[in-house]
């Protein structure tokens, strides 16, 4: 149901700024979608003219969405840390950023050169 009014303003990208009752819950919304709603929000908060309390309810739920996009790149980032290419150009294991499971990293000088 779309809905043109004050309750659902409208944006310049045509898409409405749901919050409320019928707006999908925050932690249920893909990458993408938080990242599109977020877009819409903003655009909604730029243009202006909103009721002070409509315009406290987009911006808390621009924050929240905000919150939900930086979670799951930090998640899109430690998944891709997980897997580093090994010395043979294969993937391995990481346990912790900096820590391989995999063979110990070689040093960059010899014990020698680094001890001069």
């Amino acid at each position: 149901m779309t809905m043109t009014g004050p309750e659902t303003p409208r944006t310049a990208a045509g898409g409405s700024t749901d919050v409320g009752p019928d707006a999908a819950p925050i932690e249920s919304l893909t990458f993408d979608e938080a990242l599109a709603e977020l877009q819409r929000t903003v655009a909604t908060l730029e243009e202006g003219g909103l009721p002070l309390e409509r315009t406290l309810e987009l911006y808390e739920r621009g924050a929240a969405l905000h919150a939900r996009c930086a979670a799951l790149l930090d998640g899109a980032e430690m998944r891709i840390r997980r897997l580093v290419a090994g010395p043979d150009g294969g993937p391995i294991i990481v346990d912790e950023p900096g820590e391989t499971a995999g063979p110990a990293a070689e040093p960059d000088a010899e014990p020698e050169e680094a001890a001069r």
